[in-house]
């Protein structure tokens, strides 16, 4: 059994598990799912989650992928299988973050992104981490961010005590003020719509080595957002990655200005699983503009 049985006959997999037709090493877990490496016959590796509680999360990160994979220009690991109990793709072997696959990586984003999406949103809803993603289409930035990116995760921090009444009335006084703020009007971009540090893997697939993009919740948007996330919690050589970026296809003006617009969705995110502890961030980024 090798990949292109697999290729040929995605269907098979969770019997080939079944009958422990594929060796499985354990890699970690959380509530309700499991991280694995499983061996082929032929000794190549695979990446698989998999999950007792079977849901959409898998199938929609394995749409993400398959939608960031089309246009060829980013390293994107192969999906094998994308089912509500398991997601399989392409192993990625660790290597470093250096200076040229930092620059490499910054024309791949610039790339992806200028491949376009038909539309602000997406045709279905994704999922993010563990929390319902609405992609409803809109026909400007603006709009699909406030209504679906921060509006919605507002209300969820405040209703969990994340966020207290005065805080959740500064941001939404910040998501009147996105409209003003956004900059020139951009096309959709095609983006990950999770890619912070830990969602980028330097390392290779095979003989094809790259800076690989994983664990996305894809849709179009706005091209500021990827790179705000980049910036969230640092990333290796990161102003590298975005000369580069900005030398294949240059950003807007006043775009370092608008970093806090673009990372108050991620961080209404973090508030309403994590806590009051991003609280005082998410606040400073909503009266960043």
């Amino acid at each position: 059994m090798d990949l292109e049985y697999l290729r040929a006959h995605p269907g098979t997999i969770p019997r080939l598990v079944e009958h422990q037709r594929i060796r499985i090493t354990p890699l970690g877990g959380a509530k309700g799912g499991r991280i694995e490496r499983w061996t082929l016959d032929d000794g190549t590796d695979l990446f698989a989650k998999v999950t007792s509680e079977p849901s959409d999360a898998l199938p929609a990160e394995g749409r993400s992928l398959r939608w960031l994979a089309e246009p060829g220009v980013a390293a994107v690991p192969e999906v094998f299988t994308a089912l509500p109990e398991m997601l399989v793709t392409a192993w990625v072997d660790g290597g470093p973050a250096t200076v040229e696959g930092a620059e490499r990586f910054g024309r791949e984003v610039a790339a992806l992104h200028a491949s376009g999406a038909p539309t602000f949103g997406a045709d279905t809803d994704g999922v993010l981490a563990t929390l319902p993603l609405r992609n409803t289409p809109e026909p400007d930035w603006p709009t699909f961010y406030v209504k679906h990116r921060c509006e919605p995760f507002v209300r969820q921090a405040r209703d969990a005590g994340a966020l207290t009444a005065a805080q959740a009335s500064t941001i939404d006084a910040a998501l009147e003020r996105v409209a003003d703020a956004a900059g020139p009007p951009e096309p959709p971009a095609r983006l990950h719509g999770d890619l912070w540090s830990g969602n980028v893997l330097p390392g290779r697939v095979g003989d094809a080595e790259g800076w690989w993009m994983v664990d996305p919740a894809a849709y179009g948007g706005h091209r500021e957002t990827d790179l705000a996330m980049l910036a969230l919690f640092g990333a290796p050589h990161l102003d590298r990655v975005l000369a580069a970026y900005d030398e294949a296809t240059p950003l807007a003006a006043g775009w370092r200005e608008r970093v806090g617009l673009h990372q108050l969705h991620p961080l209404l995110v973090h508030c309403v699983l994590f806590g009051s502890g991003y609280a005082n961030r998410t606040v400073a980024a909503a009266r960043s503009f």
